[in-house]
């Protein structure tokens, strides 16, 4: 069976370096068994691609995307402070913050961006319980954050 290393490469994606804390944070922490990110932005590089509302300058489609990627940013936070991804048992949770326009209400969706790469990273051990709300603004101006609460051995 594949690791998870090896599932996000088989992606043809790469695990970026940790997003830098934008404040007085860290981007994940261990306590137990369990690691618990920050909110994850979807920098690139230093940067967002993509900035504002979904469902106004962001197309539903893009942010889902931008979801995808916070979720990979996730992903090496956990990795940073767990030492290897094939130390997680399971992903426990997920919140997704989407900047939504006011008459926007595909929230889930857009979150389904993230669960989806989690899946798709860690197999069974990847289904969780989430939420996915809609908010005014995010920092930055980012259209979505998403954070992650993993179980660890």
């Amino acid at each position: 069976m594949a690791t998870p290393e090896e599932r996000i490469a088989d992606l043809g994606l790469t695990l970026p370096e940790v997003v830098p804390p934008l404040a007085a944070y860290v981007p994940a922490l261990r306590t137990g068994d369990h690691v618990y990110t920050s909110g994850q932005l979807p920098m690139v590089d230093g940067k967002l691609l993509v900035t504002g509302k979904v469902g106004a300058a962001v197309s539903p489609e893009e942010a889902k995307e931008q979801a995808r990627v916070c979720a990979l940013n996730a992903i090496a936070a956990i990795r940073s402070v767990a030492g290897d991804l094939s130390r997680v048992v399971r992903i426990v949770k997920v919140v997704g913050f989407v900047a939504s326009a006011p008459d926007f209400t595909g929230q889930p969706q857009v979150v389904n961006g993230a669960s989806e790469l989690l899946g798709e990273v860690f197999g069974e051990a990847g289904r969780h319980a989430r939420s996915a709300v809609g908010v005014a603004v995010l920092p930055l101006d980012a259209p979505v954050e998403v954070e992650v609460v993993a179980e660890v051995r």
